[in-house]
């Protein structure tokens, strides 16, 4: 093919053209050992700064948790409702919602299940005389009810009425007896009248037998004899003294009077004697020798004569006085000897007595037919106690897995276990409180740093906000994490949100006004405790200044000294 002059010229220039880019290319890689050098030479340094700011603070620990219903409780029935053996099985459900004091959560077997609040559980079957803590709750219950009950703690009648009323009220009749237990109380009545009526047979059979007829007359006349001796004894001391003492002293005090009369009519005459003129003496003789007048002279013949007399009654008075005591004395003591004659009988009757007693008794325990009295005795008294403590307990009762008891009312049943014609063999629900909590968990150093009580703000993956505070904190798990509980202050809207991931942020510290805040990365401490940062003045140039740090919280702290917004300071020194 024969090519053109044009064509030819459009080669050559094409060739010169890739020639001419070779060699550019080549003779951009060739380099001096003095501009490989330069190239590998690091750059000038230069200062990283940021500049100082003013605004407030927060610091916050930050929690990952789930929102959702607070204080789950699983329900379990304590044992059977009713009062038979039967399968137990629901025959209503318990349905999600809200449940209140005194509610019928479900139903077994026809039977209510009622709902009360304690934190007691249900243990155990009430019945007639019970007592206990479980009892008190339910008698709050019912008092919150509107019923009248007293908080005693015991499952009295008082107690059973209420219970009764509120089974009615509610559509049920309370826990009656059953069959089997009526039939039981019968079969215990007849047991104590039949061993009524064999002791009662056995006793006659014992008091006819003819070998004990004479010491139970011995027995009785010993009874007769100490009971005359205990009347002889009690009229003998209500009375002083005897009829023939008494006349004794009566005369004696007669004699006394007497013998007083005659003192005093002599005592009388002496007077009227010593207050009589004397008359006109005669001519007195010629003493007789030896007599002169220094002897003395005698009174009247009469005045002595009355004076001997008033002397000889005083001695009768005396000697009656003397008489009176002694007979009285005497009457004393024969009542003091008669009382302990009558005593000694008494005792004599009362020995008399127990000896027929005993013998009495002897015989009786020797005889086969005594034998059989004290085994009918036994036997009555058993059975009696049988009967008794069945009694005790007999009436309206509340079968264990009638009453559930929940910490707090109202709650939320939040999950239902078992459905209508299941057997109920497993919790029956699963109830919360009716309030959202956050439950989340914190390593144990941020945990330190966290008390009840705290604000706390709550955000969900929607970018809904809610504010909380920090409720309670559990123990440290095997993982080193310390669980904590936030709870909102609102409920509002968060029903949707149950089960949702959550994430908490924890005020620990804020500012209450806008602060000078730097990059805690600018801040050094000097050797002399100093807290500085180094302030850029110029380019590549720095000034130090003093500074006092306050609030850190996300990489910043709070910073007071020769300082305003907008300084740069320097958070490296490369």
């Amino acid at each position: 093919m024969t090519r053109t002059p044009r064509g030819k010229l459009l080669i050559a220039l094409a060739l010169i053209l890739v020639v001419a880019g070779a060699g550019w290319g080549v003779s951009t890689r060739l380099r001096s050992p003095a501009d490989e050098a330069a190239a590998r030479r690091p750059p000038k340094p230069s200062l990283v700064t940021i500049a100082v700011e003013r605004r407030k603070l927060v610091s916050t620990v930050v929690v990952g948790g789930t929102l959702e219903y607070g204080s789950p409780y699983p329900v379990s029935l304590a044992g059977v409702v009713g009062g038979g053996d039967a399968v137990q099985r629901a025959t209503r459900a318990p349905r999600r919602g809200t449940i209140t004091e005194g509610a019928v959560v479900m139903e077994v077997n026809g039977r209510p299940v009622f709902v009360f609040s304690g934190r007691v559980p249900m243990h155990r079957g009430l019945v007639p005389g019970a007592r206990g803590a479980d009892v008190e709750q339910l008698q709050r219950a019912l008092r919150e009810l509107g019923h009248r009950v007293p908080v005693t703690g015991v499952f009295d009648q008082v107690t059973i009425a209420a219970v009764s009323r509120l089974y009615a009220g509610r559509g049920y009749e309370a826990q009656r007896p059953t069959l089997e237990l009526r039939q039981k109380r019968d079969d215990l009545r007849r047991a104590v009248r039949a061993a009524l009526e064999v002791l009662a047979t056995e006793r006659k059979a014992l008091d006819q037998g003819m070998d004990v007829l004479p010491l139970k007359v011995r027995l009785a006349n010993a009874r007769r004899d100490l009971k005359e001796a205990g009347q002889a004894l009690e009229s003998a001391r209500a009375r002083d003294h005897t009829t023939e003492d008494e006349t004794r002293a009566e005369a004696a005090e007669a004699a006394v009077r007497a013998a007083e009369e005659k003192l005093l009519t002599a005592e009388q005459e002496l007077a009227q004697a010593g207050a009589t003129p004397t008359p006109t003496p005669a001519p007195v003789p010629t003493p007789a020798p030896g007599s002169g007048p220094g002897a003395p002279a005698g009174p009247p013949a009469d005045i002595r004569l009355l004076e001997l007399r008033v002397a000889n009654a005083g001695a009768d008075v005396a000697a009656a006085r003397s008489a009176l005591r002694r007979v009285l004395e005497e009457a004393g003591t024969a009542r003091d000897r008669r009382l302990a004659e009558l005593g000694k009988n008494v005792r004599l009757a009362r020995e008399a007595v127990v000896t027929a007693e005993q013998a009495l008794r002897q015989a009786r325990q020797l005889s086969p037919t005594r034998l059989r009295v004290a085994n009918a005795q036994r036997d009555l008294a058993a059975a009696r106690a049988l009967l008794a403590e069945f009694s005790r307990t007999y009436g309206t009762t509340i079968p264990p897995g009638e009453i559930v008891f929940l910490p707090r009312l109202p709650a939320r049943l939040h999950k239902v276990t078992v459905k209508a014609g299941e057997p109920v063999d497993k919790p029956i629900a699963t109830v919360t409180g009716s309030t959202f909590v956050v439950s989340g968990s914190v390593d144990a150093a941020e945990a330190e740093r966290l008390k009840t009580g705290l604000d706390a703000t709550i955000e969900t993956d929607a970018g809904k906000t809610v504010p909380g505070t920090v409720t309670s904190f559990g123990g440290r798990d095997t993982r080193g994490a310390v669980p904590v509980m936030i709870t909102p202050v609102s409920m509002k809207g968060l029903g949707k949100l149950a089960g949702a991931p959550v994430t908490v942020r924890v005020t620990i510290g804020a500012t209450g006004e806008e602060v000078l805040v730097v990059p805690a990365a600018a801040v050094v401490t000097a050797a002399d405790g100093k807290a500085r940062v180094q302030v850029e003045t110029a380019s590549d140039r720095t000034r130090e200044v003093v500074v006092r740090t306050g609030l850190a919280a996300d990489g910043a702290v709070e910073v007071t000294g020769d300082l305003k917004p907008g300084d740069l300071v320097v958070i490296n020194s490369a």
